[in-house]
C-alpha cells in the first residue's frame, strides 16, 4: 500500500539525502517497495515488515503498480493475470526474449522511468533504505541511485530461486538470496553483492506433530487416513490444474486437496470434476499445510517456501511458463523440491515424497535454509545493511553513467505503461516480436472469451 500521506502524483523537486549517520538517535525507518502482482511479491515484502518492526525498526510499504502514473496499475495487474491464465505461450516467448536481451532494452527502460518520480517522492523523509520485492521496483531504485537522486542503500530480495535478468538491476547495493543456487545465478546476471540470507515465511508456517496434523484434517473435513497431496497454482490458480488434479486421483499415490485462490470459476470446475476437496482463497494456509503430506505446485513461488519452512516436502509438476520452469530446475538442483517431468513418475515420486528417503532428505535439505536465530535472515541483513551501509560502489565508465541518466518521456510511454509488468510489459518492449505479441494479444486477452476452464478447450494450454 502506498503511503497516504504522500501522493504519488506530486512531483519531487530534490534527492532523498542520505539517512542520518552518527547521531544520537540515527533513522530506523525502512522503504518496502513491492507489486500486487500474484500474492508471493507482497508476501515476502509483509514478512519482511514484520522482522523489521519487530527489530524496532519503522517500516513502509509501497506498492509499485499504485505509484505508476495515470492510476494504469490495476491495467498493469489485469493484463498481466489475463497473459498467464489464457496466453501463456505470449508469456513463454515474452521471458525468453527478455533472458536473451538481458533484462530489457531502452524501452523499457524508459517505461520503468516513468514511475521514478513518484517512487521518490513516496518515499519518507529519513527513510535510511530500501528493500525491493519485485524486479520492476528494483530498477526503478536502482536508476535512482545511480543518477544520485536517492542516497540511501537500496536492496532486492529475491523471492523466486530462479534469477531472471530483469531481478539484477544496476544501481542496487546488495541482493539477498534464499539459498546459493539463485546467489550464483544473481552473480552471473552482474549483480555486485550478493548475500545468501535464507528465504523468509510467516513464522505460523512450522512442522507440526502428529495430533495436530489431526486435528488440521478435522478442521477442513479431510479424510483421517490416506495421505494428502495439496495441490496449489499461486492467487489466480493457474495453470492446468483440472488436469493434474485428476491425474493425481486417478495414480491413487494420494488424495487431491486443492487451493483455487481467487480462482472461483476453476473451484466451480473441480467441483464438477467431482474432486472432493476443493477450496478458495485459504486464510490458514499453515493449517491445510499442516493436514497434507505434499505439496504439488507449478510456479515455485512463496508458497513452495512456506511448504518448507513447515517441514511438507514439494513437487514441481505440469509448471506455468517461464518462471515456473525456470523455478521448478533452480529447485531441484538445490534439493529442496524434486521436478517430475515425466507423468509415468508421479505416482513412484509422490509415494517415495510421502512416506520414504526422498521425502525425508527434502524436509532436512528445506529446512536447513531458514535462518536458525533472529539475528540471521534476509530482515537482519536489510537492518545491518541500513545501519552500515553498503559495500563502496565500484567506479563505473563515463558512457554506461551516460545511458542513465533519466529521460523526458511523451504521452506514448504512459500509454505503453498498461501492458508493462515487469517481465510481461517490459519484455514486449525488448523483443523484437513485440508487436506481433501485441497484436495476437489483443485477441487473447479479450475479456469476453470464457476464462479457461470453461470449456475443454482451455484445458492443457499450461502443460
Amino acid at each position: 500500500m502506498t503511503n497516504p500521506g504522500h501522493s504519488p502524483a506530486r512531483r519531487a523537486t530534490a534527492a532523498l539525502p542520505p539517512a542520518p549517520r552518527g547521531s544520537a538517535t540515527p533513522s530506523r525507518r525502512i522503504g518496502i517497495v513491492s507489486a500486487g502482482v500474484g500474492a508471493g511479491h507482497d508476501g515476502a515484502a509483509a514478512e519482511l515488515e514484520r522482522r523489521l518492526l519487530a527489530d524496532g525498526c519503522a517500516v513502509d510499504r509501497y506498492d509499485l503498480l499504485d505509484l505508476l502514473p495515470a492510476g494504469l496499475g490495476r491495467a498493469v495487474r489485469d493484463g498481466y493475470r489475463r497473459m498467464l491464465v489464457r496466453a501463456p505461450w505470449a508469456y513463454q516467448r515474452i521471458y525468453a526474449g527478455t533472458e536473451r536481451a538481458g533484462g530489457g532494452g531502452p524501452v523499457a527502460r524508459a517505461l520503468l522511468r516513468a514511475a521514478e518520480d513518484r517512487v521518490l517522492n513516496a518515499l519518507r523523509p529519513g527513510t535510511g533504505a530500501v528493500v525491493s520485492t519485485y524486479p520492476g521496483a528494483s530498477r526503478v531504485l536502482g536508476n535512482l541511485r545511480l543518477a544520485g537522486r536517492l542516497g540511501v542503500p537500496v536492496l532486492t530480495y529475491l523471492t523466486d530461486f530462479s534469477v531472471h535478468p530483469l531481478w539484477v538491476a544496476d544501481g542496487v547495493d546488495v541482493h539477498l538470496a534464499a539459498h546459493a543456487v539463485p546467489a550464483a545465478q544473481a552473480r552471473a546476471a552482474g549483480a555486485r553483492d550478493v548475500r545468501v540470507c535464507g528465504p523468509v515465511a510467516d513464522p505460523r508456517f512450522r512442522p507440526c506433530d502428529g495430533p495436530e496434523r489431526d486435528r488440521a484434517r478435522a478442521r477442513f473435513g479431510l479424510p483421517h487416513d490416506p495421505p494428502l497431496a495439496l495441490l496449489v497454482a499461486g492467487s489466480w490458480g493457474v495453470g492446468p490444474v483440472r488436469r493434474v488434479a485428476r491425474e493425481l486421483r486417478e495414480c491413487g499415490a494420494a488424495v487431491p486437496v486443492v487451493v483455487c485462490g481467487r480462482n472461483e470459476a476453476l473451484a466451480r470446475h473441480l467441483r464438477a470434476d467431482g474432486v472432493e476437496h476443493v477450496h478458495g482463497w485459504v486464510d490458514d494456509m499453515p493449517g491445510l499445510m499442516h493436514a497434507a503430506d505434499v505439496l504439488v505446485q507449478n510456479a515455485g513461488g512463496l508458497t513452495s517456501l512456506e511448504a518448507f519452512a513447515t517441514g511438507l516436502p514439494v513437487a514441481s509438476y505440469r509448471c506455468i511458463p517461464s518462471h515456473g520452469l525456470t523455478n521448478a530446475a533452480a529447485l531441484d538442483e538445490a534439493g529442496v523440491a524434486v521436478w517430475i517431468r515425466d507423468p509415468a513418475d508421479l505416482k513412484s515420486v509422490l509415494c517415495d515424497l510421502v512416506d520414504g528417503p526422498l521425502g525425508q532428505r527434502q524436509r532436512t535439505a528445506a529446512l536447513g535454509l531458514f535462518a536458525p536465530t533472529p539475528d540471521d535472515g534476509p530482515a537482519a541483513e536489510a537492518a545491518r545493511v541500513h545501519r552500515t551501509g553498503p559495500a563502496p560502489r565500484r567506479h563505473r565508465p563515463a558512457a554506461r553513467l551516460r545511458r542513465t541518466r533519466p529521460r523526458r518521456l511523451g504521452v506514448t510511454t504512459a500509454a505503453a505503461c498498461a501492458v508493462w509488468a515487469c517481465a510481461v510489459g517490459t519484455g514486449i518492449a525488448a523483443t523484437e516480436e513485440g508487436p506481433v505479441l501485441l497484436r495476437t494479444l489483443g485477441h487473447s486477452l479479450d475479456p469476453d472469451r470464457p476464462e479457461p476452464g470453461q470449456g475443454t478447450a482451455s484445458e492443457g494450454h499450461h502443460s
